[in-house]
């Protein structure tokens, strides 16, 4: 498995696949050609069909037109054979003349390939030589340990300081959400609720203002993606505001300290890793259930974890919060991450939490595992229509 910077990066949203891996793509194709006098873009598939919604267009020309100008090409009934978030990169000379093309993939969380079993320009070193939960469990049993240490054996000394950068970025993103009124952009004219539903929190009794609490910091860091703040990939853009609301109410509410914390984000980072490595955490690939349910069960984990859960229980935390979010769909209406993202967000919130305590009731041990599950998933990701996976066409996106 990669390494956990490749899975929690901080950027703008609103999509880790939509404009975060294509803005990238777009920086890496102009610093090869700043010869060219002219770009063109093809976008295919889903990248096509919500692109302008996700502000595609406007992240790969911000980008190109640093250097000449840009035409975007858009197909959103063709789709390449290996993801369906494909893209062409062409620059050309003065006289009309190809220098290059290129075609890359956007596969999720801001993660790019060029689609190519050998020599892929984004192959990276993989410093995890286990893969599976039931590995990692087995390894935390036979060594004495937990999760995050598992991470700290195999990351390099510089990943705690990451990690506290993630956690900065997560609760300045919760933040700024629950202080800025006024309107999302784009054609749906939302207002942003985090705000009013973190005032309101208030004035519940302490069982119900914890579940305010924590829609509100889901909500925040939802809006804030859709209105293109700086936000975490936890996994992704689309489900960024899962795992910040649950931590950062936990590090408010019961005064976990931040180390604590940073071990709960390694222990998330694995499991959304897995998922990662085993199958998809992309939207347009296998659903709304490779983004907001894999970041229910990281959050599930992380919360596990932080309240004294043995490996097996953090495990059973993390295989009900994917199990129970398996087949949803991913229909954003008019392509924006907003209906029904940013409710998803805040549902999937609460959700982790009550995974975290159903698994501390038992004493781990259940029928399907984590890994089986994640197998499941992406079969059920594969064979719904692609009609219901971030193309607008199917689902609540038709309403």
């Amino acid at each position: 498995m990669k390494s956990l910077r490749e899975l929690f990066r901080i950027g703008k949203g609103p999509s880790s696949s939509h404009t975060m891996g294509p803005q990238h793509a777009a920086q890496l194709f102009r610093s090869r050609h700043p010869e060219a006098t002219a770009f063109e873009v093809t976008l295919y598939g889903s990248l096509a069909a919500t692109g302008k919604g996700h502000a595609t267009d406007i992240a790969i020309i911000e980008e190109l037109s640093k250097t000449a100008p840009v035409e975007i090409d858009w197909r959103p009934s063709q789709f390449l054979p290996f993801h369906p978030n494909g893209m062409k990169f062409t620059a050309k000379d003065s006289q009309g003349d190809i220098l290059e093309e290129w075609t890359v993939y956007s596969i999720g969380g801001g993660a790019l390939s060029e689609g190519k079993a050998e020599g892929d320009a984004f192959d990276t070193k993989e410093p995890y030589d286990m893969n599976t939960m039931t590995e990692i469990m087995q390894w935390c049993y036979d060594n004495g340990r937990n999760y995050w240490e598992y991470v700290d054996l195999c990351e390099d000394e510089g990943i705690w300081d990451y990690l506290a950068k993630v956690w900065k970025a997560m609760q300045e993103a919760v933040e700024r959400g629950i202080n800025t009124e006024g309107r999302l952009p784009g054609p749906l004219n939302l207002m942003r609720k985090a705000p009013a539903y973190h005032v309101k929190a208030s004035g519940y009794k302490r069982s119900l203002q914890t579940r305010g609490l924590v829609y509100s910091y889901a909500l925040a860091v939802s809006e804030e993606n859709a209105s293109g703040g700086t936000i975490v990939t936890a996994p992704t853009c689309g489900s960024c505001g899962v795992l910040p609301a649950v931590l950062y109410h936990l590090s408010r509410g019961h005064e976990f300290s931040d180390e604590r914390i940073l071990h709960a984000i390694a222990t998330a980072g694995l499991v959304g890793n897995i998922v990662k490595q085993n199958a998809s955490i992309s939207g347009a690939d296998v659903g709304c259930q490779g983004e907001v349910g894999v970041a229910c069960a990281m959050a599930s984990a992380a919360t596990c974890q932080l309240f004294g859960g043995s490996p097996s229980q953090i495990e059973y935390a993390a295989e009900m919060g994917l199990e129970h979010h398996l087949g949803m769909t991913c229909d954003p209406m008019c392509g924006l991450v907003q209906i029904p993202c940013i409710e998803r967000n805040a549902f999937a919130a609460t959700r982790a939490l009550d995974a975290n305590l159903y698994a501390a009731f038992s004493d781990g041990s259940h029928r399907v595992s984590f890994d089986k599950v994640v197998k499941v998933m992406k079969q059920t990701g594969h064979d719904i229509p692609s009609l219901y996976k971030e193309t607008s066409e199917g689902g609540l996106a038709t309403i």
